[in-house]
C-alpha cells in the first residue's frame, strides 16, 4: 500500500525543505566534530562551514513563519549542540572566530574592534552575497543589506583603513541605490558587478585578518 506524504506540490516542497534543513544541521554537527578532532584542515573546514551557514540562512529564511529552529530541533529530536551553536548563535566558522579574537587582542590597531564586531561583519558580507545570488535585486531588498554591511565595517575602528576597498565599493553602491526607486531592480549586469565587488571586498577583508597560525 502506497503512503502519500503530501497532497500537492506545495506540501511536497515544504517536506523537501525540511529534509534539507535536517541534513544541513546534521552535516554541520559532523563537520564541527571533525574539526575539533583535527580530521579536517582549517581551510577545508572554513570553506565547508561557510557553505553550510549560507545554505542554512537561506533555507531558514524561506521557512520563516512555517517553523522555528527550536521547534524543528525538538520535533525531530536533533542532538546537535555544536551545529546549533555554529549556525544559530555564532553564524561564522570557528576559524574566523579565532582570527577575529586574535585581531582584537594582538594587533594594536585592532583594540577598538572586538571579535564579535569582526564576526558580525563577516555575517553581513555573507548575507549580502547570498541575497544577490538568490536574485534579491530590488532596491528595497539590496540597500538595507549593504547599509548593514557598511555599518558593520564602520564599527571596526582602525582595523580597516578609511580607503579600504570594501568600504569604498559599498558606499558607491549605496549612492547608486539612493537614486533608485524602492521597487527598481538591478540589471543582470549590475547584479554581476555587485556580486564581484562584494566577493572581492570579502576576500580583502579576510586577508586583512591575522591567520592565528591556521
Amino acid at each position: 500500500m502506497e503512503v502519500k506524504l503530501w497532497n500537492d506540490k506545495r506540501e511536497r516542497e515544504l517536506l523537501e525543505s525540511l529534509a534539507d534543513l535536517y541534513a544541513i544541521i546534521k552535516a554541520t554537527e559532523k563537520l564541527e566534530r571533525a574539526y575539533v578532532r583535527d580530521l579536517v584542515s582549517a581551510a577545508d573546514y572554513e570553506a565547508d562551514c561557510l557553505k553550510l551557514i549560507s545554505q542554512f540562512n537561506s533555507l531558514s529564511s524561506s521557512l520563516a513563519g512555517v517553523v522555528t529552529i527550536p521547534r524543528f530541533v525538538q520535533a525531530y529530536r536533533l542532538d546537535c549542540p555544536a551545529a546549533l551553536n555554529r549556525l544559530v548563535q555564532s553564524g561564522v566558522p570557528a576559524t574566523i572566530e579565532l582570527r577575529a579574537a586574535t585581531a582584537s587582542s594582538s594587533a594594536p590597531a585592532a583594540t577598538a574592534a572586538s571579535a564579535s564586531a569582526i564576526a558580525q561583519c563577516v555575517q553581513s558580507f555573507i548575507t549580502a552575497m547570498d541575497a544577490v545570488k538568490l536574485n534579491m535585486l530590488a532596491n528595497d531588498q539590496v540597500r538595507p543589506l549593504l547599509h548593514d554591511l557598511s555599518t558593520s565595517m564602520g564599527k571596526l575602528g582602525t582595523v580597516l583603513p578609511p580607503d579600504f576597498e570594501g568600504k569604498v565599493k559599498v558606499n558607491e553602491w549605496l549612492a547608486k541605490l539612493h537614486k533608485m526607486g524602492a521597487g527598481d531592480e538591478l540589471t543582470d549586469q549590475q547584479a554581476r558587478q555587485l556580486n564581484f565587488d562584494l566577493e572581492s571586498a570579502y576576500s580583502a577583508f579576510m586577508a586583512s585578518l591575522p591567520t592565528a597560525g591556521l
